[in-house]
């Protein structure tokens, strides 16, 4: 079988961009029905130490700091752009318009407007585009998307969204990008809340209006020394900085097929480690999935069985868990999410054809994110447009 070779770049090797890369190497291992062979070309970062690994043990051809020279790379074919979130804008449109296909972590843009212009530049240059909103992929959401669309679970009447983390509820964390309106833009309502109305729009469709609040728990944390995460911490002895974005955003919403909905984000609550987590109900039964426990699924029917909830094991009856392990009840993790991302998307690549969720399905959410931005501020509930 010849198998088309795509060439690949990714900027930015912190956490997120060896997640994308490691995936990448282990689609051959997994998924013998690929018609393509993922190469990994180039890598560029900032910070030589992460380059020289890259190269070394990662097995990408070469390392430059200069993102240029990665996207102008005459072998690649499809640039991951991995960098914090206010660096996409420059990098992803000059990938589109070198006419490479771009994959950019969500919500694409640090800010709703950065995200319209990188969507209409790369809509312009004509090349396929995804977005990093991996949750879509879990086996048991895609099953739970089955029954939706089947009928199933009804007619959709209620549906609640949170994405609770704990990543920022220690004030010693430091002041990483994420905190900050140059790195990050705007916080939660970036960086987690996405995914949460990301699913719901997956699972019940777009929104019609919105009315929601957010705020600041902690508005100051310790300077990091040399580099630093959100995960890394400071001492109380420390100098500090403000924090320049949201720790919390809450709305409620309408569904533009008359269902209601809540949604809560936090990064500074405690308990929830990584909850991002939905209720579904509908008239013939009900769904709830959490990706703390994201290889089980409590399902309520209507149907005559047995009251009260059952709960549903992932396994190999649901979308590609077969792929990574046997039966029932064999747990899958987190970057097999991103293997799966990755798989569809160079798939849809290989394919010639445009991906979902690609840089359209980002607009859904930047622009549910300005209605929010600006309901925040007049306190009303304010239409959600559709941002071009």
């Amino acid at each position: 079988m010849t198998r088309r070779r795509i060439g690949i770049a990714v900027i930015g090797f912190g956490w997120m961009g060896q997640a994308h890369t490691r995936s990448c190497l282990r689609i051959p291992t997994l998924f013998p029905e690929r018609d393509y062979d993922p190469e990994l070309v180039v890598l560029s970062d900032n910070v030589q130490d992460r380059l020289d690994e890259g190269v070394a043990s990662f097995g990408f051809r070469e390392g430059t700091t200069d993102w240029r020279q990665a996207v102008e790379h005459p072998d690649v074919d499809v640039v991951y752009v991995c960098a914090p979130n206010m660096l996409h804008e420059p990098l992803a449109i000059a990938a589109a318009e070198a006419g490479k296909h771009v994959f950019c972590e969500k919500p694409v843009g640090g800010t709703p407007e950065q995200t319209v212009r990188i969507e209409a530049a790369s809509r312009a240059a004509g090349v396929i585009t995804g977005v990093g909103y991996n949750y879509r992929w879990a086996p048991l959401v895609q099953y739970t998307k089955q029954l939706i669309d089947s009928g199933e679970l009804g007619e959709i009447t209620n549906y609640r969204g949170q994405f609770f983390s704990m990543y920022g509820a220690d004030p010693m964390g430091l002041l990483s990008w994420r905190f900050q309106l140059d790195g990050a833009g705007h916080g939660v309502s970036s960086d987690i809340l996405s995914h949460a109305i990301d699913l719901a729009h997956m699972l019940v469709g777009p929104i019609e209006k919105v009315v929601g609040t957010g705020h600041t728990f902690i508005t100051e944390r310790p300077l990091p020394k040399e580099g630093g995460t959100h995960y890394d911490m400071g001492s109380p002895d420390d100098p500090t900085g403000p924090v320049e974005n949201e720790d919390y955003f809450g709305c409620m919403v309408k569904f533009t097929n008359g269902a209601q909905g809540v949604f809560e984000s936090s990064r500074a609550i405690v308990g929830p480690e990584s909850q991002c987590a939905f209720q579904v109900y509908g008239t013939k039964g009900s769904a709830m999935w959490n990706l703390e426990t994201m290889n089980q699924l409590e399902l309520f029917r209507t149907d005559g069985t047995a009251r009260g909830y059952t709960t549903v094991n992932a396994g190999d009856r649901y979308p590609y868990h077969g792929h990574f392990v046997p039966g029932d009840a064999n747990s899958i993790g987190y970057e097999d999410l991103k293997v799966i991302e990755n798989y569809e998307f160079l798939s849809s690549v290989a394919a010639d054809r445009q991906h979902t969720p690609g840089f359209a399905e980002a607009i859904d959410y930047v622009s549910v994110q300005a209605a929010l931005l600006e309901s925040w501020q007049s306190e009303k509930w304010e239409p959600v447009t559709r941002l071009a």
